[in-house]
């Protein structure tokens, strides 16, 4: 498989971005590599760069958006930052990836037993780790089941994984709220943002 030119990035729709990152995920469940030569692909980009995915990802060592999506050199730009969040830092990189680099899709990929979520489920506490958590905060208050409170811990796994859930839906909220360039883009049918939550039990990927 080679790396995309300019040609083959010209060519894909927002739709077609999507489906690539399908198929390649079905490839990596099914322990199914494409056939790529690395070091080509090195070559290949050495002048310029043509990926048609952004993906915002956590730091957690389990979801390696290349990899979980089965994707080589020059095919995605990847963004990691615990909790899976935006920043402004965070928010021009995507508008500097889609409206000067050419990328079709702005994915915001949570995953199952989140690190980040569960230490804003406990409200947890250490140096500047404190005020990351603090960001997610939101999607805790923002998901109102269970209500009682020694319910709403680390411990309940099914309480994490809908604070996940409701933390990508958050972060494509103030995606659309502070990026004029990227709503527009959208509205343009130029791009699509999507959220999407991975299994770290099962490697699958499902979107929302």
């Amino acid at each position: 498989m080679k790396a995309h030119t300019k040609e083959t990035q010209a060519t894909l729709t927002p739709d077609k971005a999507i489906q690539f990152l399908v198929e390649g995920n079905e490839r990596f469940q099914n322990n199914l590599k494409a056939n790529r030569n690395l070091l080509e692909q090195v070559n290949d980009t050495s002048e310029g760069q043509f990926p048609f995915a952004t993906i915002l990802s956590c730091i957690d060592s389990r979801v390696s958006a290349e990899l979980v999506f089965d994707q080589g050199l020059g095919d995605v730009f990847s963004v990691r930052i615990a909790g899976n969040f935006v920043n402004e830092d965070i928010l021009g990189s995507m508008e500097f990836a889609c409206k000067l680099a050419g990328t079709k899709v702005i994915v915001v990929l949570g995953h199952t037993s989140c690190g980040a979520v569960k230490g804003a489920c406990d409200h947890a506490e250490m140096g500047n780790l404190t005020k990351l958590i603090q960001k997610i905060t939101p999607a805790v208050n923002a998901v109102t089941e269970p209500k009682d409170e020694s319910l709403r811990t680390s411990k309940n796994l099914a309480f994490v994984d809908e604070v996940s859930k409701k933390n990508v839906e958050l972060t494509m909220d103030r995606i659309h709220a502070e990026s004029p360039i990227l709503t527009e883009m959208e509205k343009n049918g130029e791009i699509k943002i999507v959220g999407a939550m991975y299994d770290i039990n099962t490697g699958a990927v499902a979107f929302y």
